[in-house]
């Protein structure tokens, strides 16, 4: 299931996850390091909500925004 956010509806899932999921950012984002290797971004996405029990929306959002900033990590931004 493909879930498109615009920018301003990322920004508040971004807010509102360790709110909601109960765990921060860069945690999610070591799941998604230590994770299966799946090349789109939809499977990422739905195995982080089915092995850890979140909406697909946070895991949409959660998955996103690991792109941007490994994108900007390796550009050196």
């Amino acid at each position: 299931m493909a879930l498109t956010h615009t920018p301003d509806m990322h920004k508040s899932l971004i807010a509102r996850i360790p709110f909601q999921t109960g765990r921060e950012l860069a945690e999610w984002f070591r799941h998604l390091e230590s994770g299966p290797a799946f090349l789109r971004r939809e499977e990422r996405a739905n195995w982080l909500a089915d092995e850890h029990g979140i909406c697909d929306r946070y895991a949409a959002a959660i998955v996103h925004e690991y792109e941007i900033q490994r994108r900007l990590r390796l550009s050196g931004a």
